[in-house]
C-alpha cells in the first residue's frame, strides 16, 4: 500500500476522541485534548511522542496538580467559532497570494532597477 505523502503512518493517522471532563483531570486528558483537535492548533490526529505530556514536571519531582491541568485545558481549548470553522493553526485563505504577489512585485521591481541602470 502506497501512502501519500500528507497521509502520516499508523498509529498517527487514527482521529481521537475528546476526552470527557473530570474533577481531577491529568496531563493525559490535556494531551487527548490536543490530539482530539479541540484546542484547534493542530489536525485531530493522534502524535505519538517519546515521553508523554507532564513526564519532565514529574522526573523533577514537581508533577502538575489537578487545579493547574484543569487551568491548562480551559486555556488550551480554543473558542467554539474557530473550532467549528476548523481554523488549524488560524490560516487565512488572502496569505499565500498576497506572499506571491509580493515576490511578483519585487521581482519586476528589481528588473526595472536593473534595466534603467543599464
Amino acid at each position: 500500500m502506497t501512502l501519500r505523502s500528507e497521509t502520516p503512518p499508523p498509529p498517527a493517522n487514527l482521529p481521537v476522541d475528546p476526552p470527557p471532563d473530570s474533577d481531577a483531570p491529568t496531563t493525559a486528558q490535556l494531551k487527548g485534548d490536543i490530539d482530539s483537535g479541540r484546542t484547534a492548533d493542530k489536525t485531530p490526529h493522534m502524535d505519538v511522542g517519546a515521553a508523554p505530556l507532564g513526564t519532565c514536571e514529574e522526573a523533577g519531582g514537581t508533577p502538575p496538580t489537578s487545579q493547574e491541568v484543569r487551568l491548562a485545558r480551559r486555556n488550551e481549548r480554543a473558542p467554539s467559532e474557530k473550532a467549528a470553522k476548523g481554523y488549524v493553526h488560524q490560516r487565512q485563505p488572502w496569505v499565500l497570494p498576497a506572499y506571491a504577489g509580493f515576490i511578483v512585485l519585487a521581482a519586476v521591481a528589481l528588473g526595472v532597477g536593473l534595466w534603467l541602470t543599464h
